[in-house]
């Protein structure tokens, strides 16, 4: 990059597990020349299945700690790291709250949560970002316009409050599409099907592989691979889509 031009600024959320879809998100948009801010909530891994790395992981630029389901940390994320980032050019959003249970088994409280972190908390961070976008400084990869993304999932049945939250964050994402459009901002949702990053059982990937016209699993690399794409100049006329990005399930 060339010397005096500052490179743009990406946030990336739900970085927190070396095999994690938003780490594999942040190192590639790290090696495309944007500054990286990473946010994530490691207690979050900890008390899931797979659970959280043995040490933090190294980030591919600065870590911001936050729980998703906390309106006013989430509100505040975007000055925090405006604050020490400047103005941020690409707003990638990766986390998500994903507890198994079905119609009868529930809870409020679960459902509540779901529904703050996957799509409040998006709707709180498009708004953020928004409001601080005026175009990116530079003429570093993005720069053109802003870029909004986020990664969802078809997964309802047996998992109904994570594929209900993630059915309002869609909309939510491609309605900005439409709102955000006259400050130059994309938004796109990409939906990578059954990725590998550590939860599937040996049955669950026998599935997926059966299921698929490409005889390997999604890897976080393959998400990556797309999001840089969106993410540059290049990717500026793909705006307003869901993209399946899966291998080609059946």
């Amino acid at each position: 990059m060339a010397t005096g031009v500052v490179a743009p600024v990406a946030l990336v959320t739900g970085v927190s597990r070396e095999v994690g879809i938003g780490f594999a998100v942040a190192e590639r948009l790290a090696a495309d020349g944007f500054r990286v801010a990473c946010a994530g909530w490691r207690a979050y891994d900890h008390r899931m299945t797979w659970g959280a790395d043995a040490a933090p992981p190294t980030m591919p630029g600065q870590f911001f700690e936050i729980d998703f389901e906390d309106a006013a940390a989430t509100a505040s994320l975007l000055f925090d790291v405006g604050e020490q980032f400047g103005l941020i050019s690409a707003l990638v959003m990766c986390h998500a709250e994903s507890v198994d249970s079905d119609i009868h088994t529930t809870t409020v409280e679960s459902f509540d949560r779901h529904m703050a972190v996957n799509a409040r908390a998006t709707w709180q961070l498009i708004k953020g970002f928004s409001s601080q976008f005026v175009g990116a400084s530079g003429s570093g990869p993005g720069s053109s316009s802003g870029r909004i993304l986020s990664i969802t999932s078809d997964h309802t049945a047996h998992n109904l409050p994570y594929g209900a939250s993630k059915g309002a964050m869609d909309r939510i994402v491609l309605a900005a599409a439409v709102e955000l459009a006259e400050q130059g901002i994309t938004a796109n949702v990409v939906n990578p099907g059954a990725t590998d990053t550590g939860w599937m059982s040996p049955e669950i990937e026998a599935q997926v592989l059966a299921g698929n016209l490409q005889p390997r699993l999604g890897q976080p690399a393959d998400v990556a691979n797309l999001v840089s794409f969106l993410c540059s100049p290049e990717g500026q006329w793909v705006n307003a889509q869901l993209l399946y990005s899966n291998g080609g399930i059946r």
